[in-house]
């Protein structure tokens, strides 16, 4: 299989149609070689519309998603980056690409192993995986300029807005199955923060998600 031109299809014939025409983005995705990231037995479908299977019965979003989100995410150089569900690596090594440090965690040993191999081989070295539970935050990352929660939520918990800074975005998929939405959040005052709804799609659930009260009278 030819990586190179199975990658610039996926570029031109998925990522560009879905509105990601942010060339620093284009770029990256160039760049960055997905098949790296993905698990032996699936590498031929590495540039596939459809999610990867990974270890412990989660998954690697589809190459769109993954692009959209960073386009929107409009990541800096700057910036200091906290993903939560790190996956195979693959999400974090693009975030390390445009920021200037990511943490990232990982709640199965597994996959926490996996993406520090990964990323070590890619010598991407401004990334710390974490293995724990960051279904709540990751207070010792401390304030942070973007947040992405690869993984859905039911709902969005004020502990992870309490970790944007001013002006820091918040990339995560919201409500549950079949419909969920994938949003932008952005803090813009102290006290209150304005979303941008992307797309509609429906994703896997973070493990440990907080899930809102369903008691009705």
């Amino acid at each position: 299989m030819n990586f190179d031109i199975a990658r610039f299809n996926m570029i031109e014939q998925q990522i560009r149609t879905w509105d990601v025409l942010d060339q620093d983005v284009l770029d990256l995705l160039a760049r960055v070689k997905r098949e790296d990231f993905v698990p032996q037995a699936y590498r031929g479908l590495a540039f596939v519309d459809m999610e990867i299977p990974l270890p412990g019965g989660e998954n690697m979003f589809p190459p769109k998603l993954e692009a959209r989100f960073l386009q929107e995410l409009a990541v800096g150089p700057q910036d200091v980056i906290l993903e939560i569900g790190t996956g195979s690596g693959y999400m974090a090594a693009l975030l390390a690409h445009q920021g200037l440090r990511v943490t990232s965690v990982e709640i199965q040993p597994e996959l926490c192993a996996l993406a520090q191999s990964n990323l070590a081989k890619a010598a991407i070295a401004n990334v710390s995986v974490v293995a724990g539970d960051g279904a709540s935050g990751w207070p010792s990352a401390g304030e942070v300029d973007v947040l992405m929660v690869s993984a859905s939520l039911p709902f969005v918990p004020q502990s992870l807005l309490a970790q944007l800074r001013m002006g820091g975005r918040l990339g995560v998929i919201v409500g549950d199955a079949p419909v969920m939405s994938a949003e932008i959040i952005t803090r813009t005052t102290p006290t209150s923060c304005e979303t941008v709804k992307l797309f509609e799609t429906a994703q896997r659930p973070l493990r440990h998600a907080q899930q809102p009260s369903r008691f009705k009278f």
